[in-house]
C-alpha cells in the first residue's frame, strides 16, 4: 500500500525536485508505478515518444523505491499479445472466437444489453468488480455511475486486502490510520514480509527505522526475511493472530502498561474488554499460538513502550477471525497511546483542497431501498452500506463528509454472496458483470463457484490489457491503457490526505483507453452523459484541483507530494468519528448489527484423515503482483512455475523432493504445483503461491490458460465455517489440504 513521506517535514507541500540530467533525445516524466498497489514514485525516460526505461525517483524521499516489476513494465506493456482493439465474442462463451469492433459500436451494444437486464431484473442485477492496479483506479466514476443507475453490487479484491481492514478500523475510531515509520520506536509485522523486491518502500522504511534504533517484532510461522532481522520473532501458528493479540492485551492490562488518561477520557467499554481479555492467560495463549510465554510478554512490553506501529498486513485481512484480529490491533493502538501521535498511527482525514474520490462516487444518490439490496449485507454486513451506515453522521461531524470510502472498501457488497447470486443461488439474480483490471475468476475464494457464476451471465464486459482467464469468458473485452499512458492523481486510495501526481509518459497504443474513458463512454451510451460530464481526464483533474488554483499539469510539475500541514491528536477538538465520539473498545455498531461487540476467537474446524495438512495461500512472488506479469519473459525466467513450499521434514514424510510435481487437493478443488523444500517453513504448514496461470497455454474451454490447473483460488473454500462472521471474507491462513505425488505423465505442460 502507499508509502508516505516523513510526517514531520517542514514543508506542508513537498515540491518537486530538479530532474537528473540525461543524454540528448531523452525526456523524463514523473510517474507512479501501478504495477502493484503501492504506487512507487519513479521516473520514466522517453525516446521518440516511447518509454524506454523506468528508474528510481530523483526525489531523495522516494529514491530506491523500485523493484523488478516496475523496471520490466515497459516491456510488458509492449508485448505483442496486448489487447489493442475492442473484441466482441462471436462464438460460444470461452470459445476464443472474437471479432474486432469500434469503441462506439461496442459501448452502444453493451449499454443496450445492460438496459434490458436492468429493465427485466432491476439495477441490482448489475455487478462490477474493479482493482487498484493494472488498469488503475477508476477515480470513483464506476461507483458514481452505478449509484445513478441504482446498483449497490460493487466488489473488489480489497474485500480481502486493506479495504476490509479500513472498514473494520472505522468501527473502532472512525478512520483507518496510517503508520508513521519516520519516528516510531517499534514496528510490528503480522505475517507481512516487505522485501527488496516486494513492498519496496515499506522495506526501505523499516531499514531506516531500524538504523536509528527502532525495534522490529515479527509474527510469522515462517522464518521470513524480516523474521531473520527481527529483535523478536514469534513463530505463531497460522491463523492465530487473534489469540496472540489477546495475549499482548493481557500483559499490557495486567501490568498497567496502557495510557490510563486516554482510556479514561476517550474510550468506552474498557471494563467489558478487560473481562474478555481475562479469558486468555498467557499460558493458554502460548499453547494455542505455539510461542513461548516469556517471548509473548517481552513483545507486548516493547510495543506498549511506544510510540509503536502495527502497519497494514494482508495476513490478518484473510482469516476467519479477521474482524476480531483487526479490532484488537485497533484497540492496542488506542489504549497504548499510539493513535494520532508522531511515531504512532495517524488519522489523516480528507485533503480540504482536492475533491476526493469518496465525494465523486456520490453514494447519497443511491436510495436506501437499493442500498438494502446490497448482496451479503443481511448476513455479513461489516463493510456494506448497512454496516457502515451508523458512521455517517459522525463522519460528517468530524471529517466534513458523510461518506469516507477508505481504500475503496467501506461500502462493498460481499464477494461470495455476489458470486452465488450470479450463479443463480441468491435472493435475486445478477445477470450482468463488469470487471475492470480485475482478473475476477482467480481473485477471490471458491473459484469453481466463480466459474459457474460467470458462465451464468447474460453480459460480461472486461476492461483489460491482456486476455486473462476472466477475459476469456467475456462478451466484450475492451482494451485498457497502462500507468505509463495516462495521468494519475494518487490519494492513497482514500486512506490519507496526501496526494501525489503521475504524469502521462507516452500515448497508449491504438484503441487502448483509460477507465475514465470507459465510464464516460458508458455513461453517455446509457443516456446519462451528465453523470461523467468532463471531456478528458485532464479536464476532470483540473476540476478536482480547482481550490488549489492550478491545472493538473502545473500541479504535477510543481509537486511530488501535496499534503496539509501534519496535525496530531485531532480528536481533542473533534472527538472520534464514531457514534459515541470515542474509541469504541466495545463496538456499539457491531452490537447493533447483532454481533459480539467485543473481539473473540473461533478455533479452526478439526482436521480430517483425508486432509491432514494445513496450507496458507495468498503469497505473491517478488516477480509478480496478483495474477499479472506471467507474460513477461524476463520475469518468467526468474520464476517459471508455481512452487509450493514445505519443510524438509514434511517433504520427507510425504515422499516428495525439490522440483517434483504434486497435486494439492481439498473438498473445494485441486491444483498442480512444483515442490520447493525450504528450511524456513514450519513442519506443519504448506505455502501455496497466489495467482498462477500461463498465458502461453490454450485459452478458453476447459483450460483457461492453466487457471483451472494452477490457481490457488481453486482450493479456497467460502462456506460459513471458513468465513469471518462479520465481514464474510474467507479464511486463507489455515486451510485443510492433502499433497499427493503425481505420475510424470500427469505433470504440468
Amino acid at each position: 500500500m502507499p508509502a508516505l513521506p516523513d510526517l514531520h517535514a517542514d514543508q506542508a507541500d513537498v515540491k518537486g525536485v530538479p530532474r537528473t540530467p540525461r543524454q540528448a533525445g531523452v525526456t523524463t516524466r514523473k510517474t507512479l508505478c501501478a504495477t502493484c498497489d503501492i504506487a512507487c514514485s519513479v521516473v520514466s525516460e522517453v525516446v521518440d515518444g516511447r518509454v524506454v526505461r523506468v528508474r528510481s525517483s530523483d526525489n531523495p524521499i522516494f529514491r530506491d523505491n523500485i523493484c523488478i516489476k516496475g523496471i520490466a513494465a515497459p516491456k510488458g506493456f509492449a508485448h505483442p499479445n496486448r489487447i489493442r482493439r475492442p473484441l466482441k465474442r462471436v462464438g460460444e462463451r470461452g470459445s476464443g472466437q472474437w471479432q474486432e469492433v469500434g469503441w462506439d459500436e461496442a459501448m452502444a451494444d453493451i449499454a443496450a444489453r445492460l438496459k434490458a437486464i436492468v429493465a427485466q431484473h432491476g439495477p441490482e442485477a448489475w455487478a462490477v468488480s474493479t482493482s487498484q492496479w493494472n488498469t488503475g483506479t477508476d477515480h470513483g466514476l464506476g461507483r458514481r455511475l452505478m449509484n445513478h443507475v441504482g446498483s449497490p453490487n460493487w466488489i473488489s479484491g480489497v474485500a480481502l486486502c486493506a479495504g476490509n481492514t479500513a472498514a473494520i478500523n472505522r468501527l473502532t475510531y472512525g478512520w483507518y490510520p496510517m503508520a508513521d515509520f519516520s519516528s516510531t520506536n517499534c514496528i510490528v509485522l503480522f505475517g507481512h514480509n516487505p522485501k527488496r523486491d516486494s513492498w519496496v518502500p515499506v522495506h526501505n522504511q523499516i531499514q531506516r527505522a531500524k538504523a536509528r534504533g527502532a525495534k522490529l517484532i515479527v509474527l510469522d510461522p515462517r522464518r521470513s526475511e524480516n523474521a531473520e532481522q527481527a529483535d523478536i520473532w514469534l513463530p505463531l501458528k497460522a491463523g492465530t493472530d487473534t489469540v496472540m493479540l489477546f495475549g499482548w492485551l493481557r500483559v499490557i492490562l495486567d501490568e498497567g502498561l496502557y495510557d490510563h488518561d486516554f482510556v479514561a477520557k476517550w474510550t468506552i467499554g474498557f471494563e467489558d474488554l478487560k473481562a474478555r481479555v481475562q479469558e486468555w492467560p498467557i499460558e493458554r495463549v502460548a499453547a494455542v499460538t505455539g510461542c513461548e510465554a516469556e517471548m509473548i510478554r517481552a513483545a507486548a512490553r516493547i510495543y506498549a513502550q511506544g510510540p509503536s506501529i502495527i502497519p497494514w498486513t494482508p495476513i490478518t485481512d484473510m482469516q476467519r477471525n479477521s474482524t476480531s484480529a483487526i479490532r484488537l490491533q485497533s484497540i492496542l493502538r488506542a489504549i497504548c497511546g499510539n493513535l494520532d501521535v508522531p511515531g504512532g498511527e495517524v488519522l489523516h482525514g480528507f485533503n480540504p483542497m482536492i475533491v476526493s474520490e469518496s465525494e465523486i462516487e456520490m453514494h447519497h444518490v443511491l436510495d436506501e431501498a437499493q442500498k438494502a439490496k446490497q448482496l451479503g449485507s443481511d448476513t455479513h454486513p461489516a463493510f456494506t452500506y448497512r454496516g457502515q451506515a451508523p458512521l455517517l453522521d459522525a463522519c460528517e461531524r468530524v471529517w466534513g463528509h458523510r461518506y469516507a470510502n477508505q481504500v475503496t472498501g467501506c461500502f462493498m457488497a460481499n464477494p461470495s454472496a455476489t458470486f452465488r447470486a450470479m450463479a443463480g443461488e441468491g435472493a435475486y439474480p445478477v445477470k450482468a458483470f463488469f470487471a475492470l483490471g480485475n482478473n475476477t475468476l482467480m481473485s477471490f475464494a471458491n473459484m469453481p463457484l466463480i466459474h459457474r457464476a460467470l458462465l451464468n451471465q447474460d453480459l460480461i464486459v472486461v476492461h483489460e490489457q491482456f486476455m486473462t482467464p476472466t477475459a476469456q469468458l467475456a462478451d466484450y473485452v475492451m482494451p485498457a491503457d497502462s500507468w505509463l499512458e495516462r495521468p494519475w492523481m494518487m490519494d492513497g486510495y482514500g486512506w490519507v490526505s496526501i496526494y501525489r501526481p503521475s504524469q502521462k509518459a507516452m500515448e497508449p497504443p491504438e484503441e487502448c483507453r483509460s477507465t475514465f474513458d470507459f465510464w464516460r463512454t458508458l455513461a453517455a451510451a446509457m443516456d446519462m452523459p451528465q453523470v461523467v460530464p468532463w471531456k478528458t481526464i485532464e479536464d476532470f483533474y483540473d476540476w478536482r484541483l480547482d481550490k488549489v488554483g492550478m491545472g493538473f499539469e502545473e500541479f504535477a510539475e510543481t509537486y511530488d507530494i501535496y499534503a496539509p500541514k501534519p496535525a496530531f491528536r485531532k480528536y481533542e477538538k473533534t472527538g472520534f468519528a464514531t457514534p459515541s465520539g470515542k474509541v469504541e473498545l466495545k463496538s456499539s455498531i457491531l452490537e447493533g448489527l447483532g454481533f459480539d461487540p467485543l473481539p473473540y476467537f473461533r478455533f479452526d474446524p478439526d482436521m480430517t484423515d483425508d486432509y491432514p495438512l494445513k496450507m496458507f495461500t495468498g503469497v505473491r512472488e517478488g516477480e509478480y503482483f496478483q495474477t499479472g506479469g506471467r507474460h513477461i519473459p524476463e520475469l518468467r525466467e526468474r520464476c517459471p512455475e508455481p512452487v509450493l513450499f514445505v519443510s524438509p521434514k514434511l517433504a520427507a514424510s510425504l515422499g516428495v523432493a525439490e522440483d517434483e510435481w504434486v497435486q494439492v487437493s481439498n473438498p473445494t478443488g485441486k491444483i498442480h504445483m512444483k515442490v520447493g523444500v525450504r528450511d524456513s517453513m514450519p513442519d506443519d504448514l504448506v505455502r501455496i503461491p497466489h495467482g498462477w496461470w500461463k498465458p502461453e497455454m490454450p485459452q478458453g474451454g476447459e483450460t483457461l490458460s492453466g487457471a483451472l490447473k494452477y490457481s490457488d483460488a481453486m482450493l479456497c473454500p467460502d462456506d460459513e465455517d471458513y468465513l469471518d462472521r462479520e465481514q464474510g471474507i474467507p479464511h486463507l491462513k489455515g486451510i485443510p489440504c492433502r499433497i499427493d505425488k503425481l505420475d510424470p505423465a500427469e505433470t504440468a505442460a
